[in-house]
């Protein structure tokens, strides 16, 4: 694999978004539109507690990303009520065309606050019926959580359609775990697969299908994947369980791994062909990938530093 960065092409801070004070865009995911591609991402605002929640907001943009054509007037879909599994946010949002049913499917990870730790996660589903505009879940609980071997953080769901089945990749919690006895526990979590046949009803297939690469402590997160000259293609990012905050050495890298029938994934991230510049908004980390087809090219779009505080940007594929 050879990508071809692109540059940043939105920044939150430039734009008047509807959610919050112009931070953070986090993992952009498209929706392909004749004319235009439609990207959707995280944003946040923060509570009369003055902490963050995340809302789900898109930039609708031209075909070569040099333009900006509109933003969503409001958050795309209501956060959850009081005790639910998405009360205090929706991050990220995965969104795809169903074409059998002739719908939008998202699939949302949401998230609300814990006491012990900071955080848990399910996956939840929502449907639009204008055209990507807003979103309505179909129910108030996940439609895949913790069970007895992911025991919490599920989220991150990738969902593609081959033939008849819906195929899932999402990541889980495996551990909390400590630097330090007055550290703040940090979350370790893998990519895991699951399958369906309505997009409701999941199988998981109950085991880490992505082998660590820096130890088994490694946090993998955000996988994407994609059928290109007839194999199955994954980018993924993958970090150090501490000091990836600030320490750009052990923070968010893209990774890569092939197959040929859905099941069996080959790590390779020497040839995921993409890395931190050497300077710029993307120096320190790439986070959270996004690989999509749009008019024959095969593109990537990341987040850089910070988590993508200040936007995304989008790398082609060369080769």
């Amino acid at each position: 694999m050879k990508w071809k960065k692109l540059g940043k092409i939105f920044d939150p801070t430039e734009h008047d978004l509807p959610i919050g004070n112009g931070e953070f865009a986090q993992s952009p995911q498209t929706i392909i539109f004749d004319n235009f591609i439609r990207i959707y991402f995280s944003t946040r605002e923060r509570d009369h507690s003055g902490k963050y929640l995340s809302h789900v907001c898109f930039v609708d943009m031209s075909k070569d990303f040099k333009n900006v054509l509109a933003i969503s007037p409001s958050s795309v879909i209501e956060l959850g009520g009081l005790g639910d599994f998405d009360e205090h946010g929706i991050f990220p949002m995965n969104v795809l065309k169903d074409k059998k049913h002739s719908r939008i499917l998202a699939y949302t990870t949401g998230w609300n606050r814990r006491v012990s730790v900071s955080v848990d996660a399910s996956v939840g589903l929502a449907v639009s019926n204008d055209n990507g505009m807003t979103f309505q879940k179909v129910g108030k609980g996940p439609v895949l959580t913790s069970s007895l071997h992911e025991p919490f953080l599920v989220g991150d769901a990738f969902v593609s359609i081959y033939g008849d089945t819906y195929h899932m990749w999402y990541i889980y919690g495996t551990k909390w775990i400590k630097s330090a006895e007055s550290s703040h526990p940090d979350r370790v979590y893998k990519i895991g697969h699951a399958t369906s046949e309505d997009g409701k009803e999941w199988e998981k297939e109950g085991k880490q299908i992505i082998a660590d690469k820096l130890n088994p402590d490694e946090c993998q997160a955000l996988p994407t994947v994609i059928e290109h000259d007839n194999r199955y293609h994954m980018f993924f990012c993958y970090r150090q369980p501490f000091d990836f905050r600030k320490n750009k050495e052990n923070s968010y890298r893209i990774g890569y791994a092939y197959s040929d029938d859905l099941l069996n994934w080959n790590r390779d991230d020497l040839s995921a062909g993409i890395t931190v510049s050497e300077s710029g908004w993307d120096s320190e980390m790439l986070a959270y990938p996004h690989v999509f087809e749009c008019d024959g090219n095969v593109y990537m779009l990341y987040n850089g530093n910070e988590f993508g505080r200040f936007g995304f940007g989008v790398a082609l594929l060369e080769c």
